[in-house]
């Protein structure tokens, strides 16, 4: 074997295995669930590794303590409790699977690696543009704006 098929060949061996160790990373991603219930026990929310709500226990004696909205709020309460469990659960997950220094609970929320200052200057341009896209379209014509 040459040098070159040999340095092919180790290249290779190299993907194959990072291949397998994010393939077993999605498979323990798929079973990170995670539940929550209010202090009562009347409300249960289980949530998966992306925070989204997969389950919801209401019981049914919570329809007479709760107003709609305290109930509204209490499931709110609970769903975003388990949220923040399951991420933790899933950046355990990740964390063996990522290079060194990156932070796996940033790159759930899809912040990455910026700070916390550029999130909200994003946010904040972000609504500028909302803003911006919401100015009336009454009495405009796109043919005379082309001429």
């Amino acid at each position: 074997m040459t040098e070159h098929s040999a340095q092919v060949a180790e290249l290779l061996a190299g993907y194959r295995r990072s291949r397998d160790q994010l393939a077993e990373a999605q498979r323990e991603l798929a079973a990170v669930t995670e539940s929550a219930s209010s202090a009562e026990g009347l409300v249960t929310a289980t949530v998966n590794a992306r925070g989204v709500l997969t389950g919801l226990v209401i019981a049914d004696e919570a329809y007479q303590r709760y107003r709609p909205a305290e109930l509204a709020r209490e499931i709110v309460r609970v769903s975003a409790a388990a949220t923040v469990r399951a991420l933790r659960g899933a950046a355990d997950v990740l964390a063996p699977a990522l290079p060194d220094g990156t932070d796996p609970q940033a790159l759930l929320l899809g912040t990455g690696d910026l700070a916390a200052t550029e999130v909200t200057a994003m946010g904040a341009a972000a609504a500028a543009a909302a803003a911006d896209d919401d100015e009336s379209l009454e009495d405009q014509s796109w043919l005379e704006e082309a001429r």
